[in-house]
């Protein structure tokens, strides 16, 4: 499939993860998956918050027709919206876990949880700079591995970052977030993608050190559907990604426990980010990304009426 011919019809069956996973251009599956996305919504969910005037584009069914320049009307006789900038100068960064169990794909899937991320990473960010954000991007393992500040016209930085980007050595996400938080000088949106293999109550208190600073954090978890229902039937060597320990199992004895104990971690996991207002979504990578966009933007209303 070429890229001319996924640019031109972008809908719903070119955001299934299985035909992104053919596409290597990152900027194009964002724009594919971004534009389409949004061409659905009635209105942008953040456009006219100022007086601040930026633009104007051809009228579309469903816009707000108090924003139409009855002026330009007038001259033309066709109808224009007036786009303007935000209040505030807003910033938002991506923070990608890069860490080895990221590097894990089940049976049948299309990608890997960092390839899937990496996409979800881009779509974020090409959605963010649409709404003339400042966006940037870090990713993480036992350090902070690669940053791109959050700035005016960086998305191709962020996006070269992206494509180039491997998994690297397994760490606790509080030591990179504790030195990234000290970059975060001004209100910033920061959204941290990851698989979020550690204890709920160590999450909220790594995170802790990026909200202490007055953020706004969303946290997108991801996860392969085959870590979800463990489909595997034959008895097997089953290798850890992070620790490099191998167990013999038999799957049919010990699925139940496993998807139980699955269970209540993602509820503790659900539970604990809640509880210190943090806004969580989980996504297997069988999930189309317009659902993890619709996630976000539902999530940046809750924070621009909290505002």
């Amino acid at each position: 499939m070429s890229p001319a011919r996924v640019a031109a019809g972008a809908d719903s069956r070119l955001i299934d993860p299985a035909v992104l996973a053919r596409i290597s251009d990152l900027e194009l599956v964002a724009r594919v998956v971004v534009e389409g996305f949004l061409g659905g919504l009635h209105r942008s969910p953040r456009f006219g918050a100022s007086t601040d005037f930026a633009e104007h584009r051809p009228y579309v069914p469903g816009d707000d027709v108090r924003r139409v320049d009855w002026k330009l009307w007038a001259r033309t006789d066709r109808y224009h919206m007036k786009e303007f900038e935000a209040d505030t100068d807003t910033s938002v960064t991506v923070l990608l876990d890069a860490s080895r169990s990221m590097d894990f794909a089940g049976p049948g899937s299309a990608m890997t949880k960092l390839e899937y991320a990496k996409r979800l990473a881009a779509c974020l960010l090409y959605f963010s700079q649409r709404q003339r954000d400042r966006v940037g991007l870090a990713a993480l393992t036992r350090e902070v591995r690669e940053l791109v500040p959050a700035a005016p016209g960086r998305l191709g930085a962020a996006l070269h970052a992206l494509d180039r980007l491997t998994p690297g050595a397994d760490g606790a996400l509080a030591p990179p977030l504790r030195v990234l938080a000290e970059r975060f000088r001004r209100k910033s949106i920061v959204v941290l993608v990851s698989d979020l293999y550690e204890e709920p109550a160590s999450v909220v208190d790594a995170l802790a050190h990026v909200r202490g600073r007055g953020n706004d954090v969303i946290v997108f978890q991801v996860l392969d559907r085959a870590e979800l229902d463990f489909p595997y039937d034959d008895a097997g060597t089953f290798e850890d990604l992070e620790s490099g320990v191998q167990l013999p199992l038999v799957p049919s004895a010990v699925r139940d426990r496993y998807t139980g104990l699955m269970a209540a971690h993602l509820e503790a996991m659900r539970s604990h980010l809640r509880g210190a207002r943090v806004d969580y979504a989980l996504f297997d990578t069988s999930r189309p990304l317009d659902a993890a966009l619709h996630a976000y933007l539902l999530a940046r209303e809750r924070l621009g009426r909290a505002r």
